[in-house]
């Protein structure tokens, strides 16, 4: 049982100074569930290498991020993710594409991981991914032509809970209006951050950081008890 874990690896902003990137516990908690099943992970990213963390998420008052970021396997992850070129897709059973605003920028676009995401999901695999990295699944498109996420029931970060983190002037697009156009049923909770997924047949995707933990828990359920 293996999980390919894609993420970003754009880390500025177009006039903030402050850095973007993964947030960093829309991994921990995935990973730290996926782990305690003893499921084999792989961590991609669009060019490969270091995968940079935006400063803000560096929680460490969350276990689960202090746990890891003490972890040498976990950290030698981070510093030495895979190319998409050095991915088979056969070997896994789901990918799972983290979040962080910088997903917006490269994951969004990143043809490589599309063709990989494909594959995974037209051999019975799984596809899945938390607020900003529900991006990464946009131009996914299936052999037949049509779109991955076209009429399919799906979440990720809701406009107003960007428009609460002030990175508005900020981000390229808002996630859930370009999840609409094109074609998805988009959901979200009634209150903003709070945990939330949706379920979509093999389709499973968290709408903010605070549901990473409950994509992984839906996704074990699925791979291991259906």
């Amino acid at each position: 049982m293996k999980v390919l874990i894609a993420c970003t690896n754009h880390q500025t902003y177009p006039t903030k100074t402050g850095k973007t990137g993964l947030w960093l516990s829309e991994l921990t908690h995935f990973y730290e569930k996926m782990a305690g099943r003893r499921v084999l992970m792989d961590f991609v990213s669009p060019l490969g290498g270091e995968i940079p963390i935006d400063e803000r998420s560096l929680d460490f008052k969350d276990e689960c991020n202090a746990k890891y970021w003490e972890d040498a396997v976990f950290r030698n992850k981070l510093s030495n993710s895979l190319t998409p070129s050095q991915v088979q897709s056969e070997d896994y059973r789901l990918i799972y594409f983290t979040g962080g605003h910088g997903a917006l920028w490269d994951l969004t676009e990143n043809s490589e991981l599309q063709e990989i995401t494909a594959k995974i999901y037209e051999r019975n695999g799984m596809v899945s991914a938390v607020c900003h990295g529900v991006c990464g699944l946009l131009n996914v498109r299936l052999s037949d032509g049509s779109w991955l996420i076209s009429d399919k029931y799906l979440t990720g970060f809701s406009n107003i809970e960007e428009t609460l983190m002030r990175f508005v002037s900020e981000v390229p697009f808002y996630l859930e209006d370009k999840l609409k156009e094109r074609g998805a049923h988009y959901t979200k909770a009634m209150i903003p951050f709070v945990e939330y997924i949706e379920m979509d047949e093999r389709l499973i995707t968290g709408q903010n950081p605070n549901s990473a933990r409950k994509v992984a828990s839906k996704a074990l359920e699925e791979l291991f008890e259906k």
